[in-house]
């Protein structure tokens, strides 16, 4: 049972990260942001077509970053954080190890420049 809830949380982990290793992907949530907007909207901030943008919003989707709601023809998106704050955490674990090596550093770097 926990090999499945790990191995679940992983895949969510990856396509959260495929998301957003995208350029356009991350232009697209920082669009999102502020107010959310259409995938008409979206679109027109973007030198491709619809079907390419379309494409990346399905990414986007996927990995749990957007919600859609569909009113008549209107595809209105916006910005779902929970999944970046999930891939935040993880990195975040691994801040200490990168931040005690810095602090070594930066002390030895004051013992050379004293002598």
């Amino acid at each position: 049972m926990l090999n499945q809830v790990v191995e679940y949380s992983s895949r969510k982990l990856d396509a959260v990260y495929r998301a957003i290793a995208h350029p356009v992907r991350r232009r697209v949530l920082a669009q999102l942001r502020p107010r959310g907007a259409t995938v008409t909207e979206l679109a027109a901030a973007h030198p491709m077509s619809l079907a390419a943008v379309s494409k990346h919003i399905r990414v986007l989707e996927d990995a749990g970053l957007l919600r859609r709601t569909i009113v008549g023809r209107e595809h209105r998106l916006t910005l779902e954080p929970e999944p970046l704050g999930a891939a935040a955490g993880w990195l975040d674990t691994y801040r200490n190890f990168w931040e005690e090596r810095l602090d070594l550093l930066e002390a030895r770097l004051r013992c050379r420049k004293r002598r």
